[in-house]
C-alpha cells in the first residue's frame, strides 16, 4: 500500500545532537507511522531519552529535520495531540495531597490556559481518560497512596486527558510490580489497537518490549534498525545492539 503524507505522526530526517562537544545522536532518520506501536531500545546513554526530548521541542538538534503530523516542529503548535510520561514521573513525595482526578484534570491546564479554571468539558475528559486507564474507582484516593503501577496509570490518564494521537513513554515500567506492569502493558494495548493511538516506548526491558511492539527501534546513538521485532532478532540486531549473544527475547502478537 502506497504511504500517504497523513500515514506518518512523526518523522526525524538526519537528526543529530550534540552536548558538550560529544554527539547523543548522530544523523537519525526515523518514521513513525499511524497506529504504530514503537519500541525503542538500547543501552544507557544510546540517546534513547535525548530522541523523546526532540520529539516534544525539548531538545534543539544540531542538524536535520523533526516534523510532527507533517509540520516541522518549529512551526508546530497542537501539542493537545501529543501525551507524554516522563522518566520517574511517579517519582514524588508519598504525601502529595492530590487526589487521583486532581491529577488527570491537571493535564487539561495546557488547554485550558494560566490562571483559568477547569469547565465540565475539562472534567469529562479527565473522567473518559480515568474510565480508560481502569482508575474511576481510585478517583478520590491520594495518588501518593497508590501502587507503582496504579500511580503509572494515573499519569498515563494524566496524557490522555487530552485524547493524544501520539503517545510518548520514557521507561514506563520502572519500579512497577509484575502483575501492575501487565497491567500498564494492557492497558497501551487497548490504546494502540482499540482507540488508534500511536505509542512510542522507551525502555530497558528487551524482553517486554520486544514482546508487546509492532515496530523495533535499535538505537545506539545511531540507528541500528527499525522494523518488525521478529526481523529485528532474526538479523541479530539485538544482539549487535547490545554485544552479546545471550539475550533472550520472546515475541507474539
Amino acid at each position: 500500500m502506497r504511504e500517504t503524507a497523513g500515514d506518518v505522526v512523526a518523522e526525524l530526517e538526519h537528526v543529530c545532537v550534540d552536548f558538550g562537544g560529544e554527539r547523543v545522536l548522530d544523523h537519525v532518520d526515523l518514521r513513525i507511522r499511524r497506529r504504530d506501536f514503537l519500541g525503542v531500545i538500547g543501552p544507557n546513554g544510546a540517546g534513547k531519552t535525548t530522541l523523546l526530548r526532540v520529539l516534544l521541542g525539548l531538545v534543539r538538534p544540531t542538524c536535520g529535520h523533526v516534523r510532527l503530523f507533517g509540520q516541522e516542529l518549529r512551526r508546530f503548535r497542537d501539542w493537545h495531540r501529543v501525551g507524554y510520561v516522563p522518566q520517574k514521573a511517579v517519582a514524588f513525595e508519598t504525601r502529595f495531597p492530590a487526589t487521583v482526578l486532581e491529577v488527570v484534570l491537571s493535564g487539561r491546564a495546557g488547554r485550558v490556559g494560566a490562571g483559568r479554571r477547569f469547565g465540565p468539558h475539562d472534567r469529562a475528559a479527565a473522567e473518559a481518560a480515568l474510565r480508560t486507564a481502569g482508575l474511576w474507582e481510585l478517583r478520590d484516593r491520594l495518588v501518593g497512596r497508590l501502587s507503582g503501577g496504579q500511580q503509572q496509570r494515573v499519569f498515563v490518564a494524566r496524557a490522555l486527558a487530552n485524547d493524544p494521537e501520539l503517545l510518548l513513554l520514557d521507561e514506563p515500567t520502572v519500579g512497577v510490580d509484575p502483575e501492575g506492569e501487565e497491567r500498564f502493558y494492557g492497558l497501551l494495548r487497548h490504546l494502540n489497537r482499540e482507540r488508534g493511538t500511536t505509542v512510542v516506548l522507551v525502555s530497558h526491558d528487551v524482553t517486554a518490549v520486544a514482546r508487546e511492539v509492532s515496530q523495533l527501534a535499535c538505537l545506539n546513538r545511531a540507528l541500528f534498525f527499525h522494523g518488525p521485532p521478529e526481523e529485528a532478532l532474526r538479523e541479530g540486531a539485538v544482539e549487535r545492539l547490545y554485544g552479546t549473544r545471550n539475550l533472550v527475547v520472546a515475541h507474539r502478537h
